[in-house]
């Protein structure tokens, strides 16, 4: 080859070198539009570096995909929120891209659809799977459409061509062009975090934001998934083509013998509006517009078809909506079908008594007859809706009811009291008050009645009871101890750490041997900042759990194995200041050492548990490991003829059970014998016997298990005040019976307590 030959082909080479490579700076000082080149110059350099072919991965030749119809796109939301970051010391988001989401068509990932054709030593694009729009490699392109060169930065819109600050890349077999170039020439905002590292694209309301080296994008907060990871190239920003059409919401047409993508540009603006969930005839109707343009131009137009501000007849009605931006453009019509409730009436309240006119003491019996329209009544309101009355004259009974939409009725009735009386209150609350429910009477008359001379035996088990501190101040150990068999917890503390906390049950085996670890049932309430609640709720739910066996689950723990078990414990965070309570009966097979711990919510309780101090009990509350935690009472001698009593937490029928604090190395007694469980058996109730339960330290709020049944001390979410108020549990009939007892005082709430047997008066 000549001399002159040879200076002619280097000339031409770094002519096209020149036009060829744009550096990441020279973008950075225009980021609008991507900068012009002369076509003519660029026709006339000889391309030295050979074509790659498109990723197979990516897109199909001869294809038209449309993003929004694509029901093949199978991308799912990503878990967890992420965002972009350039290159170590960038701080402008040059050559970086992102593309904004219309929220109508809901995209998360990438797709595209379109035909495939094999072509000799060409890897077939395989992402695009069908046409949506049935365009072939020919397809005609219109004003505005953006062709991109496989392979090349090369860009050609309205017939300028344009670089990008890198070319069409393929890397693990997806394809990735420069966004920043690619949303210059759609004409969307683009700037950058530094505090949160994030590219964010502006189109309108819709905001994106990505991160570099990460799948995981952001449309308006929600995170989607990409094919792969974006990543930068130069300080140029690349991200998969097809996420980038779908993110744009646009068609492409593929012609792989010629190497080109062409983007059909959207610049339409987007509308769209909602109305509230339920529309009845005649009421307003709230509509909620959302319009946007793809470009950023401004709104300047709205046109409604079928819009009402409020519809008088039911039925189902169209609304279309559409809007106009700066540039003349009007968007597609966004249609809604609005179905029209006829309208919602108002509960009707309605109420009967069985007489109109009762005595004094006679028991009045109310039948609810209220209605709805949509047989939706959520609450009923009774006013002075007494069982008896036991003063003579006309009483005033009202019933309001109130629908799941707000609307409420009222109906009141008189009734008319005689003054001739048929029981006085005590005989009436003794035969008619409900079980479950309370009455006043005279407690000062409880410590004259008979003792009921029980004996009890006690039922191997062993309680470990932690309720000290009570109140926790600081993150530690609350309880250590080590048991085998039969093993019941009580877990009872207030957290006042001042953060969030978790409470978690450690089992650890030293043995030489696999232990198994069999948790029987389990009662856990809370978190709540009310201790009688917490504590009423863990009674119920432990109760419950022995009728149904429904929490039983067994743990193997290996040889020097730590693991958690009770895990209802450690579900739920505690805020400063709330309550937890758990009762729980477990068995294992070898010896387990236990340690109870309060940490902050995110620690990991194995990591921290060798550094966790072991806290001191506070002096008012009581801890300590009982053993015979079981308490078995079995009564075969007549009750009920005469007013008895049974009494349970006083340590004198009833003694506190003695253990040790294994904590402090001192001896313990189990004040009030809280998580001692009561069998109780009375083989021989006599026929019409009044069973009630009578608090003595306090405020009793719990729940007693009676023949089988689950029975509220008291109903209504009211508590049982000492010594003037009793529960009904249960009644007896026309003949003696056996009735069993199960019974556990509640955290929370206060012992001793009574159990009650007074004969019935007569009926009448």
């Amino acid at each position: 080859m000549n001399l002159k030959k040879k200076l002619s082909i280097l000339t031409a080479f770094a002519v096209f070198q020149a036009f060829a490579v744009i550096p990441a700076n020279a973008q950075a000082a225009d980021s609008s539009e991507s900068t012009p080149v002369n076509t003519a110059k660029v026709k006339s350099v000889e391309v030295v570096k050979k074509e790659q072919p498109i990723a197979e991965s990516e897109v199909k030749s001869g294809a038209t995909t449309d993003p929004a119809n694509n029901p093949s796109n199978n991308s799912q939301p990503a878990n967890n929120e992420s965002a972009i970051e350039p290159n170590q010391g960038t701080t402008d988001p040059s050559g970086t891209e992102a593309t904004p989401v219309n929220p109508a068509t809901g995209a998360n990932g990438e797709q595209g659809t379109g035909e495939e054709t094999n072509t000799p030593n060409t890897p077939t694009p395989a992402e695009v799977e069908q046409p949506t729009t049935g365009g072939t490699a020919s397809t005609v392109r219109s004003a505005g459409d953006l062709t991109l060169y496989m392979n090349s930065n090369k860009m050609v819109q309205d017939g300028k061509t344009y670089l990008a600050g890198q070319p069409m890349a393929v890397k693990n077999g997806v394809s990735y062009v420069a966004i920043r170039a690619l949303v210059d020439r759609v004409g969307y905002d683009v700037k950058y975090d530094n505090q949160t590292k994030e590219t964010i694209i502006l189109s309108g309301t819709d905001e994106l934001r990505f991160k570099t080296n990460s799948k995981v994008y952001t449309v308006n907060g929600e995170s989607r998934t990409m094919k792969g990871p974006a990543y930068q190239e130069k300080n140029t920003f690349m991200i998969p083509l097809t996420s980038i059409t779908q993110a744009l919401n646009i068609t492409y047409t593929v012609n792989q013998p010629a190497k080109t993508v062409v983007l059909k540009l959207n610049t339409k603006p987007v509308a769209s509006f909602t109305v509230q969930k339920e529309i009845f005839a005649g009421d307003q109707v709230i509509y909620t517009t959302k319009n946007s343009s793809p470009n950023g131009l401004p709104i300047v137009d709205e046109q409604w078809t079928g819009r009402q501000d409020s519809f008088d007849q039911p039925g189902v009605y169209t609304v279309t909506y559409t809007v106009q931006d700066s540039s003349g453009q009007w968007s597609n019509p966004y249609t809604l079908t609005i179905k029209v409730e006829r309208p919602n009436l108002p509960p009707v309240a309605m109420f009967t008594t069985d007489k109109e006119e009762y005595k004094m003491g006679e028991k009045i019996s109310y039948t609810d007859q209220s209605t709805d329209d949509e047989d939706a009544i959520v609450k009923r309101d009774w006013s002075n809706n007494a069982l008896a009355f036991f003063l003579p004259g006309p009483k005033t009974v009202s019933l309001t009811v109130t629908d799941q939409h707000g609307l409420s009725n009222t109906y009141t009735k008189e009734i008319m009291i005689t003054s001739e009386t048929l029981y006085n209150q005590s005989d009436f609350n003794k035969l008619f008050v409900p079980v479950g429910d309370k009455f006043t009477f005279n407690g000062g008359e409880v410590p004259g009645m008979e003792k009921v001379p029980f004996t009890y035996t006690d039922e191997p088990s062993l309680l470990i009871r932690s309720n000290s501190p009570e109140t926790v101040n600081q993150e530690g150990i609350v309880y250590k101890e080590s048991s085998f068999g039969q093993t019941r917890f009580m877990i009872h503390h207030v957290n006042n750490t001042g953060k969030r906390v978790k409470m978690y049950v450690i089992a650890t085996n030293n043995n030489p041997y696999t232990a198994v670890f069999d948790q029987q049932n389990m009662g856990f309430a809370g978190p709540t900042p009310f201790a009688t609640v917490a504590g009423k709720l863990s009674i119920d739910k432990w109760f419950k759990s022995m009728q149904t066996g429904a929490d039983s689950k067994r743990v193997y723990i290996q040889p020097g194995e730590s693991k958690l078990i009770l895990t209802e414990l450690n579900n739920i965070s505690m805020k400063e200041g709330q309550v937890i309570s758990l009762y729980s009966d477990a068995f294992s097979d070898y010896t387990l050492d236990y340690n109870i711990v309060m940490i902050e919510e995110n620690k990991d309780p194995m990591a921290v548990l060798s550094s966790l101090p072991v806290l001191d009990r506070d002096g008012v509350h009581n801890r300590g490991t009982y053993p015979n935690a079981t308490r078995i009472i079995t009564y075969d001698q007549e009750v009920g003829t005469k007013p008895s009593r049974l009494p349970l937490g006083d340590n004198a029928s009833d003694p506190n059970l003695d253990g040790t604090d294994p904590m402090a190395f001192t001896s313990a007694s189990n004040a009030g014998n809280f998580g001692v469980l009561y069998k109780i058996t009375l083989n021989n109730v006599a026929p019409r016997t009044l069973i009630s339960f009578n608090p003595r330290g306090g405020k009793y709020y719990g729940s007693a298990l009676v023949n089988g049944q689950l029975v509220q001390l008291s109903n209504n979410s009211q508590s049982l005040s000492a010594p003037n108020e009793q529960n009904v549990l249960y009644r007896t009939g026309s003949y003696g019976e056996s009735v069993t007892i199960v019974f556990s005082a509640a955290p929370g709430s206060n012992l001793p307590v009574n159990i009650l047997f007074t004969p019935l008066p007569a009926e009448k």
